[in-house]
């Protein structure tokens, strides 16, 4: 699942390496260059195996569906993150959906497994999202 989530980024990163066919790739320093969001990947490792976990115990094809859905949306939005800091809208539109779906949930039942834990860690990075939305941007 790792190399899944990090071959599109070693890839479609660094457009330099097509742009030099004659010398050898330095993955090393490559892989350096990247700032790659790992707290979005796993924010979206965590959506998308929720609705997996769904599935398996309760037999819920909707878990499943919107756990996929909404945790391919939070990867997507994930990589865009890693290729441009600034482009955060497809992340925080997907956290910030999940954030008041399940608070709504967790409201209503009281219950922290599932709704709890998952409007907390959507809570958490729209949080951080927001930080990163409102920071100045630097100087180069």
């Amino acid at each position: 699942m790792f190399l899944y989530l990090l071959l599109p980024q070693l890839v479609f990163c660094n457009s330099s390496v097509l742009q030099h066919p004659d010398r050898p790739v330095d993955i090393l320093a490559f892989v350096s260059n990247m700032s790659v969001d790992w707290v979005g990947y796993g924010y979206a490792a965590l959506v998308a195996s929720g609705g997996v976990i769904g599935y398996v115990k309760a037999g819920s094809v909707p878990s499943l569906a919107a756990g996929l859905l909404f945790g391919g949306l939070a990867g997507f939005g994930a990589y865009q993150i890693s290729n441009d800091p600034k482009n955060i809208w497809v992340s925080l539109a997907t956290s910030g959906a999940l954030t008041g779906v399940m608070g709504k949930r967790f409201y209503g039942s009281r219950k922290f497994m599932p709704a709890g834990l998952m409007a907390g860690a959507s809570l958490l990075m729209v949080g951080k999202l927001g930080v990163a939305l409102l920071q100045k941007p630097q100087e180069s």
